[in-house]
C-alpha cells in the first residue's frame, strides 16, 4: 500500500521540529551486540548485506519465512519433530507457523547451553522487606524437576490447566516451568487481585491444580489471603488439588491444601514433553473492564522464537547478563522477562512496592545486583521525575546499559530525566506492544539511536504501519496502528471461542486480514514512532482530533498534578458535550492554584479547542488491575450507562474510584 497525499490525517498533533538525538550507539558496543551478530550471520548465509537496521527490518517483514527460520537457527531453537515449512499459511487470523514442528518452552529455558551451566546464576530474587535469594541453573533444574514430579503425581498432563495466585517469586517461576515441561497450560494472577477478578479469569479455563501463596507484602504491610484462597477452591469445581506456598509466614497452613514442601518432596528426571509449535503455553487475559476478561492463548513455539528475538536481539541480553523489569505475575511483562532464561541470562525478580520505603528502592536493588537491563513503567519514571530523584547522585548504576519503559507512552520529560538524572550513556528503550501477543511491535535496538520522545524502531518481523479510516497507509501522519503480516506470537485462539468470532472481532473487523491494535501511531521518516494513546478514547474537539497521551503529557508535567483523566463527552452525541479533566492534586494544592497555568499550557502546547470546559477534583483515577486508566468505561458512565454495564468492578484495582463519576452522571 502507498500513502495517499490527499487523505486527511487521522489525528492532529502539535507541530514539532526534528527531535534531538538523545542517545547514540557506541560503535564498539553496537558491533558486538546480538543484533549486529545476527545481521552478519544472516548476511553470510543469505548472501545479502544490510547497511543499517532499516534494511534488516525491511528484509524481516518482506521475507517472513527467511527471517523466522534464520531467527530459529541463530537462536538455537530445539525442534524434536522437524517443521515441514516455516509458514504454512500467512492468512490473518489463522497463520500457520512451523507446521509439523514439536518443541517445548521449558527445554529452551533449562536445557544445556551457554550461560546455563549448573553453577551459573539463573535467578536473583529480592523482596521489599529485604528477603533475597540467588538460584543457580542447577538449583532451578532440581526445583523444576521436583515440581514436575508433584504435578505428575496429581495426574497433570498435556493440555491440563495449572493456575497460580502468586507473586513474582522463585516458586511461581518453578511451578510455571514444571507445568510447561509437561505440556500443561499455565495461567497466573497477582495475589493482590480481588477474589472476583481471580475467579472471572481462572473459572473460564477449568484448572486441574491451583497453586497459591498464604499472603504477600506490599508497601510495608503484610496481607494474609488464605481466606481468598479457600473461597476460590470452592468456586473451582475442576480442581484436583490446591498447593499452598508459605510465602510470608513459613509456618502458614490451610486445611485441605497440599504444602509446597510436600508437593516438591520427591524428584524425578527432568524431561520435556514435545508439543506442537502452536500448543498452548499459557493463558493471559484482557483487562475485563467491559465483561469477562478474554483468555488470550499463546503457543510454545511462537513465544520461544518471539522472546529469543526480543531479548537476545532487541534488549541485547546474552549469557550471564542480568535482566530486570518491575512487574507482577498478572502483567505480560512477567511472561516476557522470565524468557531471559531462553538466552542463558539471569532474571532478576522483585516483589513488593516500587515506592517502599521510597522510590529509590529499585535503583538500590539495581546497584546491589548489577542489573544490565532495567525495566519499569512510564508511570514509575514520571513519579521519579515529580519527586526530583537523581539516582546517579546516590547509586552506582554503571552496570545499567539500557532502561526499558512501557505500559503507557514515555513523556519527553521522562526521556530527559533518564539522560540527566540517571546517565546519558544509557539507552532508553521505550516500547509498545501488548498482552495480545506478549511482545512489542515497536521498541529499541542496540544499533539504533534514540530520539527525544520517540520509540526508536519497529521490531524485527513486525510489519507495523499507520492506516487512515479507509485503510490507506500514512507516512509521518498519525493513524491506526496496524500490522499487515502475521507474527508467531499472535494468539493461537481465545479461550471459549470455538469459531474464532471473538478473536476476529477484537483485531480484524475494521481492516480484514490486517491486525488493528487500537492505538494511534505516527511513524516518522527516521523509522521511529510515537504512540498517542488508545484510538477509542480520542479527543475530538471541533474536528481537531488528538490522542489522550498528548493531553496527559502536558497536564501531568505539572508537579502539582499527581494524576489525571480526560474525557470528551461531546463524542457521546450530546449537544452540550464537554471536555472534562479530572485531577488528583498534591497535598496542599488547590484547583485555583493550578487551573490558570493548566489552561495556558494546554492552549499553547495543544490547541485552544483542547482547553477543558471544566476541571474536576477527584481523589484517585480509576485503573485496571494492570494500572491502565479507565477512559472508555468512565466515558460510558458519564453517558448514562449503568455502572455494571459500563465496567466490571472486579477488573479494577480501585473500584470505589468510580463513585464520583457515577454521582456526576446522576447529577
Amino acid at each position: 500500500m502507498t500513502a495517499d497525499s490527499a487523505a486527511e490525517p487521522a489525528l492532529d498533533v502539535p507541530a514539532a521540529d526534528s527531535p534531538e538525538q538523545i542517545w547514540t550507539p557506541d560503535p564498539a558496543r553496537a558491533q558486538s551486540s546480538g543484533m549486529a551478530q545476527f545481521a552478519q550471520w544472516v548476511g553470510e548465509r543469505h548472501d545479502v548485506e544490510f547497511a543499517d537496521y532499516g534494511e534488516l527490518h525491511a528484509w524481516s517483514v518482506r521475507d517472513l519465512p527467511g527471517f523466522w527460520s534464520a531467527l530459529a537457527e541463530f537462536g538455537g531453537v530445539r525442534f524434536h519433530g522437524q517443521p515441514t515449512a516455516v509458514l504454512g499459511s500467512r492468512a490473518m487470523p489463522g497463520a500457520e507457523w512451523f507446521p509439523g514442528a514439536t518443541l517445548n518452552y521449558a527445554e529452551h529455558a533449562l536445557g544445556p547451553g551457554e550461560g546455563r551451566a549448573d553453577t551459573d546464576t539463573a535467578l536473583i530474587f529480592a523482596r521489599e522487606d529485604g528477603v533475597e535469594r540467588i538460584v543457580s541453573y542447577g538449583e532451578l533444574r532440581d526445583q523444576v524437576a521436583r515440581a514436575r514430579a508433584g504435578l505428575a503425581g496429581l495426574g497433570v498432563g498435556q493440555g491440563d490447566r495449572v493456575v497460580a495466585l502468586a507473586p513474582n517469586c522463585v516458586e511461581t517461576l518453578v511451578a510455571f516451568l514444571a507445568a510447561a515441561s509437561l505440556g500443561a497450560i499455565w495461567s497466573s494472577c497477582s495475589p493482590d487481585f480481588g477474589s472476583r477478578a481471580v475467579h472471572d479469569r481462572f473459572a473460564q479455563i477449568e484448572p486441574a491444580v491451583f497453586i497459591a501463596v498464604d499472603g504477600y507484602i506490599y508497601g510495608g504491610k503484610t496481607y494474609d489471603i488464605r481466606d481468598t484462597v479457600d473461597a476460590l477452591r470452592g468456586q473451582l469445581p475442576t480442581l484436583r488439588a490446591t498447593v499452598l506456598i508459605p510465602y510470608v509466614n513459613p509456618e502458614a497452613t490451610l486445611e485441605g491444601t497440599l504444602p509446597w514442601a510436600e508437593f516438591t518432596a520427591s524428584s524425578a528426571p527432568l524431561e520435556y514433553q514435545p508439543v506442537p509449535f502452536d500448543h498452548p503455553l499459557w493463558v493471559l487475559y484482557s483487562s475485563g473492564t467491559t465483561g469477562l476478561p478474554k483468555g488470550i492463548v499463546h503457543g510454545h513455539g511462537g513465544i520461544v522464537v518471539e522472546h529469543i528475538k526480543a531479548i537476545r536481539l532487541h534488549f541485547d541480553v546474552g549469557p550471564g547478563d542480568r535482566l530486570f523489569w518491575f512487574t507482577t505475575t498478572g502483567w505480560m511483562m512477567w511472561n516476557l522477562i522470565i524468557s531471559g532464561l531462553l538466552v542463558g541470562g539471569t532474571v532478576v525478580l522483585y516483589d513488593g512496592s516500587p515506592g517502599h520505603p521510597d522510590l529509590g528502592a529499585l535503583w538500590a536493588m539495581a546497584e546491589r545486583h548489577r542489573v544490565n537491563v532495567f525495566g519499569v513503567s512510564a508511570g514509575y519514571v514520571q513519579a521519579c521525575v515529580k519527586k526530583g530523584l537523581r539516582p546517579r547522585d546516590s547509586h552506582d548504576l554503571s552496570s545499567i546499559r539500557a532502561i526499558g519503559s512501557t505500559g503507557s507512552p514515555l513523556s519527553v520529560e521522562g526521556f530527559r530525566w533518564i539522560a540527566d538524572a540517571v546517565d546519558e550513556r544509557i539507552q532508553i528503550v521505550s516500547c509498545s506492544g501488548g498482552t495480545d501477543l506478549c511482545a512489542a511491535f515497536v521498541g529499541g535496538a542496540p544499533t539504533v539511536p534514540v530520539w527525544l520522545g520517540e520509540i526508536s524502531c519497529p521490531a524485527l518481523g513486525a510489519a507495523v504501519t499507520a492506516f487512515d479510516e479507509a485503510g490507506k497507509e500514512l507516512h509521518d501522519e498519525v493513524g491506526e496502528l496496524v500490522v499487515t503480516e502475521p507474527m508467531p506470537s499472535m494468539p493461537v485462539f481465545f479461550w471459549n471461542d470455538p469459531d474464532g468470532s471473538r478473536l476476529r472481532a477484537a483485531y480484524f473487523e475494521d481492516y480484514p486480514g490486517v491486525w488493528r491494535h487500537g492505538d494511534w501511531i505516527k511513524i516518522t521518516p527516521r523509522g521511529s514512532s510515537i504512540i498517542y494513546g488508545r484510538s477509542d478514547s480520542t479527543l475530538n474537539r471541533g474536528g481537531v482530533r488528538m490522542g489522550t497521551a498528548d493531553f496527559y503529557a502536558v497536564v501531568e508535567g505539572f508537579d502539582e498534578v499527581l494524576d489525571s483523566l480526560v474525557i470528551d463527552t461531546s463524542s457521546l452525541g450530546k449537544e452540550d458535550g464537554e471536555l472534562l479533566c479530572f485531577l488528583v492534586l498534591a497535598d496542599g494544592v488547590s484547583l485555583e492554584d493550578v487551573q490558570p497555568a493548566l489552561r495556558s499550557a494546554l492552549r499553547a502546547e495543544l490547541s485552544p479547542r483542547h482547553v477543558p470546559d471544566r476541571f474536576v477534583l477527584i481523589s484517585e483515577v480509576p485503573r485496571t488491575l494492570n494500572g491502565k486508566k479507565c477512559e472508555v468505561p468512565v466515558k460510558k458512565i458519564l453517558a448514562g450507562a449503568a455502572v455494571d454495564k459500563a465496567v466490571s468492578r472486579g477488573a479494577l484495582a480501585n473500584p470505589a474510584a468510580l463513585d464520583p463519576f457515577v454521582a456526576l452522571a446522576a447529577g
